[in-house]
């Protein structure tokens, strides 16, 4: 059963009425409700150069691994969007377009093959090698690579003036009047938690030697804790610092510098410029590698079409098809790789799709090498030497799946 979560690419030979074939699958598609005359459309089967049947062999057990990995890509570069977008449906519908147009305007209204591209004189080999899709891969890569470093920088610089006081920067708390700093002496600077007041009020003077009397002062508190500063001789450091671990005292180490607040502020507003810039740069790729990752993803589709039908029905190759996108339930989303939940597919109307096709290709059944009483499974095939190249589950006509991209 094809899924119905993917737009199906039907191919059949051409009998010379391809207008009129997709007037009668669409008056019966129509009238049984199964599906809207909006959502199928002509297929244009280009004419390809055949080759040898040693080369379609080949290129059909070839193809699928190509298949595999050009969904893949697709499917991560709408991720990406996603993520740039931060999962906001509306957002990523108007950036997964195809030349600036819809997925399903795309392939819906008028898909033909690109010739100017992909020149059907080429034989099937170059013209498999042409679909490159690895370098879209790659720009992509390093363009995110460089974004999230950026990204990550920006995260640090903001999460020192987030959190609490006993993990938060001290930047912009401490003031240069609060510090005590001589050749004995210094100023450290302890979080206490604030139910923990009252104890480190009694216990401070005492956690070490040379802890200066009544030299806690309260410098800044939030929900969580209190900070205070407390000037104690340099060389007893180590052991305060450790018995305040031991009384769940939190020391912040901080080095004041003049103009500190003016330098982090410098770095924060830098930070988020060059993020900025690389998200809006991120967002322009991953949109404009997206249009032609996609468009080298349906190429690849109906070469694997053209292959399978040549193998399937012969000589002279000359098809014609259909794209059919079936119903989605009113009460799904009507976008379109990912995220199956948010979709309500209609099984129902999928299947009646299905049924249709089957029922009206049924007269190629022995022209696609299929016995009538047949289960339409592999092993009822009479394929010969081939019969391991083929799919497992046959129809009357060739079909393969583009998935839906999904907002």
């Amino acid at each position: 059963m094809p899924s119905d979560l993917s737009t199906w690419l039907v191919s059949v030979p051409n009998d010379g009425d391809a207008e009129g074939l997709l007037q009668e699958i669409s008056g019966k598609l129509s009238q049984s409700k199964a599906l809207s005359p909006s959502n199928i459309s002509e297929l244009s089967v280009p004419s390809l150069k055949t080759g040898t049947l040693e080369l379609l062999v080949s290129l059909s057990e070839e193809l699928p691994k190509h298949d595999t990995a050009f969904t893949s890509i697709t499917a991560k570069l709408v991720d990406t969007l996603r993520n740039l977008l931060n999962n906001n449906p509306q957002r990523l519908a108007e950036h997964v377009l195809v030349d600036e147009r819809s997925v399903d305007d795309y392939l819906l209204k008028g898909w033909r093959w690109n010739s100017g591209k992909y020149g059907v004189q080429r034989g099937l080999r170059d013209l498999v090698d042409t679909l490159e899709i690895t370098s879209i891969d790659n720009v992509t890569k390093n363009r995110l690579n460089n974004y999230n470093l950026a990204k990550g920088s920006l995260t640090q610089l903001q999460r020192k003036t987030a959190g609490n006081l006993s993990t938060r920067s001290l930047i912009g708390i401490v003031t240069k009047e609060q510090i005590v700093e001589s050749e004995y002496l210094e100023s450290v600077f302890v979080a206490v938690p604030k139910n923990n007041v009252n104890e480190w009020n009694s216990k401070y003077e005492r956690l070490a030697p040379m802890v200066v009397p009544r030299s806690s002062q309260k410098i800044s508190q939030d929900d969580d804790f209190s900070l205070f500063s407390v000037t104690i001789f340099k060389k007893s450091k180590d052991q305060f610092s450790q018995k305040c671990r031991e009384n769940r005292f939190v020391v912040r180490d901080f080095v004041y510098e003049e103009n500190l607040v003016e330098k982090h502020n410098s770095e924060l507003r830098a930070a988020e410029q060059a993020e900025k810039e690389l998200w809006l740069e991120m967002l322009r790729v991953s949109r404009t590698n997206f249009s032609e990752a996609y468009q080298v993803l349906v190429h690849l589709k109906v070469i694997c079409l053209f292959v399978e039908s040549v193998l399937r029905f012969g000589l002279p190759a000359n098809y014609t098809g259909l794209i059919i996108k079936a119903s989605i339930s009113r009460h799904s989303p009507t976008a379109e790789f990912n995220h199956r939940s948010s979709l309500q597919p209609d099984p129902k109307s999928t299947k009646k799709i299905l049924n249709t096709l089957t029922s009206h290709f049924a007269y190629l059944r022995r022209k696609g090498g299929i016995d009538k009483k047949s289960s339409g499974k592999a092993e009822d095939l009479n394929t010969g030497e081939y019969q391991a190249l083929m799919e497992q589950e046959y129809f009357d006509f060739v079909l393969f799946e583009v998935p839906w991209v999904i907002t």
